[in-house]
């Protein structure tokens, strides 16, 4: 089954194509490694699956459905640069009104396993204006999570993360992935991204410049990815 499908897919912001005709396929259970260096339409691209934005021209299906719908956005997940958190509310408060928005059962349980899992639990009761960077980020991260979307789409999702949250948060999406969500997530931190994906989509001023399996060549030397696009690493 096919998650998404794009059709010369374009967006402009005034005369300025920041996507261009963009065509490609996702499959259902995959992971998607959003590559691409600054400015070549990433952001862009996740907006539009998430429906947050309206392609200028082609189409855009996920799950067979506009994601403009408000019946398709519940079936997506999406981390942005934002974390979507709530200062004036504690970690434990966030992650239960997120379930409560999901219509789980049970979301104080719900909160208490993912700040378990996300190691936050010793500071529950503290709101996340008093948090690392890092540790902001796996809370967001564990808000998009618990509702177990179809499709989960994730703008550098390891951004502030060292050594050890990078691992967790990486177990955290292989997880997800083994409960059938499906993944494009963006990311400069190469060498992680290749390992949990096993499809690449590259994107070059805005036009997909390579669409395809994740090889075993790509994995040994992530960088050489960038020579589809014509770029040394």
């Amino acid at each position: 089954m096919e998650a998404v499908e794009a059709r010369q897919l374009t967006r402009y912001f005034g005369v300025q194509a920041a996507l261009r005709q963009a065509s490609f396929v996702i499959e259902a259970g995959t992971c998607v490694a959003l590559l691409g260096r600054n400015g070549a339409g990433k952001t862009t691209l996740l907006r539009l699956l998430a429906g947050l934005q309206a392609p200028s021209e082609g189409s855009l299906r996920v799950f067979g459905e506009d994601p403009l719908q408000p019946h398709t956005r519940r079936m997506i997940g999406f981390l942005g640069h934002g974390s979507g958190l709530y200062d004036e509310l504690s970690a434990a408060e966030n992650l239960r009104l997120a379930s409560r928005i999901a219509g789980m059962a049970n979301p104080k349980d719900v909160a208490k396993e993912w700040l378990a899992r996300i190691q936050l639990d010793r500071v529950a009761s503290q709101s996340p204006y008093e948090f690392s960077r890092g540790m902001r980020q796996r809370l967001a991260l564990a808000r998009v999570l618990l509702a177990k979307p179809r499709l989960l789409l994730l703008d550098e999702p390891l951004t502030a993360l060292d050594d050890r949250a990078t691992r967790m948060a990486c177990d955290l999406l292989s997880a997800a992935l083994q409960d059938g969500s499906t993944i494009v997530m963006s990311t400069h931190h190469l060498s992680e991204g290749m390992q949990l994906a096993n499809r690449i989509l590259l994107l070059a001023r805005g036009a997909v410049a390579y669409s395809g399996e994740r090889t075993a060549a790509m994995l040994a030397d992530p960088a050489s990815v960038y020579s589809f696009a014509g770029e040394s690493a």
